[in-house]
């Protein structure tokens, strides 16, 4: 989550649209117009405001997202295209993250009111079968992107203003512990295969490598100079790479698994906020505050833009239901009211 896009007036501008040409991703091929594909634009309750992240129950066909500037998680059933649940209690609602082992989601509050943080931040536990509150739990002052670990049943919460990472664990869930990075957090990934949870320092260009079972950082990765506040984080298990969205001028970060070693950046719109996977197509989905949005084929670990344009204003969250690959937008205001815009993919643009 970005919580004030005002700050990448300055260099981000300067680098909308290009990479250098030695790392730039390649065009779709010639005679094809790939492009994302608006479906549908469904109508949310409430009135206008900031959405965040989302999170898609594949199990049940729910999609969840919050709804920041109300404080609010919409549960929406994508499969009917009706609105399941409007719940309230959560203020300032930035990550969300689906623990289906334990029934849980686990959603970020900031405790924000009228957009200002205030410093109590919580991480709320949703309980999936009811969808009852069942433990609010401290996170410092702005709690933001989230990531299970599925094998331990703990969540790791980054801290965004504190700098700090929050592990939170047990049944019924309880804080474990509290790192100290030194320096704001970015979002928060696990890598399966290496039994990690690696985390963007995004004041310091850094990704800090996390034991999540002795609860210590054991590895801090230096990035390159082209990444600026490296935000946005996503492990690709299948095609072997990280991805880091680095919201400051406009960049996307490929690192190869396991050694994390930087392999190709490229250019995505500017401020790139949420990354999004479909596992099952081998596509990445980079959506950006300015409203931007790109299409990646990273199938094996090499990223290939295949299309970069407008999705909607606002367009920073994204989530992808792995069975069908339609990818979900909400949108803050389209024409004066919230709407969640519902696209697909084309190789041809039909």
């Amino acid at each position: 989550m970005t919580p004030f896009p005002a700050r990448f007036a300055g260099a981000a501008l300067l680098s909308l649209w290009c990479a250098s040409p030695a790392m730039a991703s390649a065009p779709a091929p010639a005679g094809k117009t790939a492009g994302l594909v608006k479906v549908a634009d469904l109508p949310l309750p409430g009135p206008a405001g900031r959405f965040d992240y989302e999170a898609f129950d594949a199990a049940s066909g729910r999609l969840y997202i919050n709804r920041m500037g109300a404080g609010r998680v919409l549960v929406y059933d994508v499969k009917r295209r009706r609105v399941v649940a409007d719940l309230p209690g959560f203020p300032g609602a930035t990550g969300i993250t689906l623990a289906p082992e334990s029934g849980l989601a686990f959603v970020s509050a900031t405790g924000s009111l009228y957009g200002r943080v205030l410093g109590r931040g919580s991480v709320r536990a949703l309980r999936l079968s009811d969808l009852s509150t069942t433990a609010v739990l401290p996170a410092g002052g702005f709690p933001d992107g989230s990531a299970w670990v599925p094998p331990l049943r703990r969540l790791f919460v980054s801290n965004e203003r504190g700098g700090r990472e929050t592990v939170i664990g047990g049944s019924p869930p309880r804080v474990l512990k509290t790192l100290p990075l030194g320096g704001e957090a970015g979002n928060s990934a696990y890598d399966a295969d290496g039994r990690r949870v690696l985390v963007n320092v995004q004041t310091r260009r850094e990704l800090a490598v996390i034991d999540p079972q002795a609860l210590t950082i054991v590895r801090r990765v230096a990035l390159p100079e082209s990444c600026d506040h490296n935000h946005g984080l996503l492990v690709d298990d299948a095609d072997r790479a990280v991805f880091v969205a680095c919201d400051g001028n406009a960049r996307l970060l490929t690192l190869s698994l396991p050694d994390l070693r930087v392999v190709q950046v490229d250019a995505t719109g500017r401020a790139p906020d949420v990354l999004a996977l479909d596992s099952a197509r081998h596509l990445l989905y980079v959506a950006a505050e300015s409203g931007m949005a790109a299409v990646f084929s990273v199938r094996g670990g090499r990223p290939r833009r295949l299309w970069r344009g407008w999705v909607g204003p606002d367009a920073h969250s994204v989530a992808v239901d792995p069975v069908t690959g339609l990818a979900y937008f909400p949108l803050a205001a389209e024409g004066g009211r919230p709407r969640l815009r519902v696209m697909r993919f084309s190789a041809s643009g039909d």
